[in-house]
């Protein structure tokens, strides 16, 4: 059962004023970084670290193995070129060995990142709960989930990714906690119940950012949205 403390977990009140206040920013001149919240791939120095040592040369997006990463355009200033995950299309899977970490010729991807904890990309919340397909009972339509199957697939990963999208269609929706490519999925999502038989996502402190929650989500608003560079503490308060 749900009391009312726990329901920070589920992206209400002080959580949802608090994310409106890191997802704010917007587009300055060609001249000046961008001051969009950036999803950056694992093991990214801090920002402006990152920015410093990034030289631009592609090679983390040429590796990736689930076309995750994109390269900024000339609307981000002086950011241009560099490599970002837009999660709403596509979340990193947190390959093995971190291939995009092992291109990464600067060191603006740190290659002491070997590991699950040394990835911070960001934190996931819950912000609009009441759009989320589990807590209304309903179960996964196939035009929901069609975008996500029948895209352009390069490769065995992403078809693998594609055939469990299309075996959840005609079942009650817990894509994002059974997607979620963390090497222990329940530290960082789970499907918890609520009042009735109602149940929802929680986000768990072991969450590090990597978005497939956000982009496998049928339902048609936004439910999750990941906070780049954030960490579980700073997002939730401390909450467990």
């Amino acid at each position: 059962m749900m009391d009312r403390r726990d329901f920070i977990f589920y992206g209400a009140g002080g959580t949802g004023a608090l994310c409106a206040g890191f997802l704010g920013g917007h587009l300055l001149s060609g001249f000046l970084h961008s001051k969009e919240p950036l999803l950056r791939p694992p093991g990214a120095l801090e920002e402006s670290e990152f920015l410093a040592t990034c030289i631009k040369c592609g090679q983390c997006v040429q590796v990736c193995p689930y076309y995750a990463l994109s390269l900024l355009d000339i609307w981000h200033g002086s950011s241009l070129g560099t490599p970002y995950v837009d999660a709403r299309e596509r979340g990193c899977y947190l390959c093995d060995l971190y291939p995009c970490v092992l291109a990464c010729p600067s060191g603006a991807l740190s290659h002491e990142t070997t590991e699950i904890k040394d990835v911070h990309m960001g934190m996931a919340y819950v912000k609009r709960i009441d759009a989320c397909l589990a807590f209304l009972g309903e179960e996964v339509k196939a035009e929901a989930v069609s975008r996500m199957i029948h895209r352009k697939l390069h490769n065995d990963r992403e078809r693998a990714v594609a055939e469990r999208i299309a075996d959840s269609v005609g079942n009650p929706c817990s894509l994002c906690a059974d997607l979620c490519p963390h090497p222990s999925p329940l530290e960082a999502i789970a499907m918890v119940q609520l009042e009735g038989k109602k149940r929802a996502p929680q986000i768990r402190s072991g969450c590090v950012g990597c978005g497939v929650c956000q982009e496998v989500c049928p339902a048609s608003e936004s439910v999750i949205e990941i906070v780049p560079r954030v960490g579980y503490e700073e997002l939730y308060g401390g909450q467990k």
